[in-house]
Parts: structure tokens; C-alpha cells; sequence
């Protein structure tokens, strides 16, 4: 089944009639006591979301999360967003849809960014730490999910391919870091770099493109689960040093920076205070990428007012013919990546 337009392509007064992916529905009830559904559909392109008032019932069976859907239907305008005005709704087997239109994914190669990460750990110059990501990333199953995993349900790097994208973005800061300022333990950053979401593979998991939290990853979170996790593959590396342990768990433990941000403690090394914004800045930038690509023209405009971030940003979309430059890196230690 071939589908013709996409969540990006449909503005205000637009018809549909087309496949869509469930991303989640909700059964409401008006202050009259009518029941009607909230439905949010997505594409490989972005989602919409709209009420579907009447045949709630029979409805509600069809529009599964994580089915596929043919909506008939407009976009009107809610509160100056558009929004879904649902007129027809039916069934669509899985097999009969091409699940590329619905995947959200990297536009970075998998396999040039595996074969990154190899380079990467390769670099790393403690033995002990190069074992440690040797048992995550040499191969078996935790691989395989890393390579494919997003970083997160939502807000930044939440499309498949977006934990390794993630983290070989971040290595490429703490490499230019590492060189820039006295005393830092590379091998040590590196490491925090490529397991501090490493709890993220067993924390969410992915459906086509629908990503949701498992049962371990809501009730422990995927800070706990990743240093779980390094502790397990430690205790089978003969002669690990226990302080290295502590110093690899407290990166991961840390590196949202704040309590307030899910960490348990705070970052309390400077390896640990590096890993940390490193991480901020390189979700917050993905987060202005992510809207910069949505935008039409290079002129500056305003944004939507972005929560995440606390204020409205004044960007301009990308233009797609330039071609990013790569820093120049300089310092005491040859960069990596060069």
C-alpha cells in the first residue's frame, strides 16, 4: 500500500485519505458525559493529533497503538495548531503497509557509524576500560540493540540509529575536550561517554516506529539499569580495579548533572562534570537540528514556545545543499575523528 502524503506535508483546509501509524489513543468523556476518543497518528515525518467523536466503540478496536490506520479526513485549526477532523477510520494489516514511511531514523550511516565506534573503543588506552566496552560492543545482543536504539521516547535523538548517533557526537566533543584542558582522563570520558545511556537499551523499546518504556525501565529508570548493568560486566573482567568501577558508575549516576533531573547525585569529578554537559549540549542541539529541518526558507522565524528549553528560539531552516564543516581540532592530543 502505497501512501501519498505525509504529517509534514498537510496545513491547514488540507483533505486526507491515507495510512497512519497510531502513536497512542485516549478514551474522554465531555462535561456532558459524551464519550470520544484522542487519537495521535505519526509518520517516519512527525504526528498530528485530533478527537474522534462519533462510532467511539467500534473506533476504539480499530485505532490500536502501534497499528496502522486509514484515515479520511481534513486538517482544521485548534487553538492556531492543526489538528485532525477524523470523518472515516479502517483497519490496515501491518503487511501491507512499507514500514520505511513510518520508521523514524538516523540519516547517518549504521554502518559507518559502527565501524566509528570499533575506532573508537580501539583508541581508549586503559586496558581495563577498553575490556569493559569490549563486553558491551564487540558483539551479541546488547550490540545489536545499541546500534538500532533511540535515545530517548522523546525530545532529542528519539528515532532508531539515535543512542549511537547520540554518543558518537558526544565522543567527538570529549575528544576535543579531552585535548583542550589539563589533567582529564580521556580513557575515562570515552568510556562514560559510550555506557552513560547505556541502561537505554533495556529501559525503551521500539515497535516500527513507536518507541515506549518496558516494565524494568519504568520502575528503575535507565540510570540504575546502566550502572546494574556495568557491574554485572565487571565482576567477569578479572582483576578490574574497584575504584575504577565506582568512578565509571558515578558517570553514569550523574550525568543528568542535577537531582531535580532524575540523577541520584550529582556530578562530582571533573570527568563526570564534562560527561554531563557534554550531554546537555548535544541534546539540546539535536532538539534545534530536529526544529531547523522542519522549517521552510532560511529566513529567521520564531519557533513554537519549547518546553523543554523554557522560551521561544529565533532560527532559520537549513539549507540543504551546504555542507557541514568539520572543526578543526587542535591541542595536545590528535583528534580521533580527523
Amino acid at each position: 500500500m502505497t501512501k501519498d502524503i505525509f504529517v509534514e506535508q498537510l496545513k491547514e483546509g488540507d483533505r486526507f485519505d491515507d495510512v497512519f501509524l497510531v502513536k497512542s489513543v485516549r478514551l474522554s468523556e465531555t462535561k456532558a458525559g459524551k464519550s470520544y476518543l484522542i487519537l495521535t497518528v505519526m509518520d517516519r515525518s512527525g504526528e498530528l493529533s485530533g478527537p474522534i467523536w462519533d462510532n467511539v466503540d467500534v473506533c476504539q478496536k480499530i485505532c490500536v497503538q502501534g497499528g496502522f490506520v486509514q484515515l479520511r479526513g481534513m486538517v482544521q485549526s485548534f487553538r492556531d495548531k492543526p489538528q485532525l477532523k477524523v470523518e472515516a477510520v479502517h483497519e490496515v494489516p501491518r503487511d501491507q503497509v512499507d514500514l520505511a514511511d513510518f520508521i523514524v531514523a538516523t540519516t547517518r550511516d549504521t554502518q559507518e557509524m559502527a565501524e566509528e565506534l570499533q575506532r573508537l573503543i580501539r583508541s581508549v588506552k586503559d586496558p581495563f576500560l577498553r575490556k569493559l566496552l569490549g563486553h558491551f560492543f564487540r558483539s551479541g545482543s546488547i550490540l545489536e540493540k545499541f546500534l538500532i536504539a533511540p535515545a530517548a521516547k522523546g525530545i532529542h535523538h528519539a528515532y532508531a540509529g539515535g543512542l549511537l548517533e547520540h554518543c558518537l557526537s558526544m565522543a567527538r566533543v570529549a575528544d576535543i575536550l579531552s585535548a583542550h584542558y589539563q589533567g582529564i582522563n580521556r580513557s575515562l570520558l570515552i568510556t562514560g561517554v559510550l555506557l552513560h545511556d547505556i541502561g537505554k537499551v533495556e529501559e525503551l523499546a521500539m515497535d516500527v516506529g513507536f518507541v515506549d518504556y518496558t516494565d524494568r525501565g519504568r520502575l528503575k529508570g535507565h540510570l540504575v539499569i546502566g550502572s546494574e548493568m556495568v557491574s554485572a560486566a565487571v565482576a567477569k573482567i578479572e582483576g578490574f580495579p574497584a575504584d575504577l568501577l565506582q568512578q565509571v558508575q558515578h558517570l553514569i549516576l550523574s550525568h543528568h548533572g542535577r537531582q531535580e533531573f532524575g540523577s541520584p547525585i550529582v556530578p562530582m569529578t571533573v570527568e563526570a562534570l564534562l560527561l554531563s554537559f557534554i550531554d546537555d549540549v548535544d541534546a539540546k542541539m539535536n532538539l534545534i537540528e530536529q526544529l531547523r529541518r522542519r522549517m521552510q526558507g532560511e529566513t529567521m522565524q520564531w519557533t513554537e514556545y519549547q518546553r523543554s528549553l523554557e522560551r521561544f528560539l529565533y532560527l532559520n531552516g537549513f539549507d540543504d545543499k551546504a555542507e557541514a564543516e568539520e572543526p578543526a581540532v587542535t591541542g595536545r592530543q590528535q583528534s580521533l575523528f580527523s
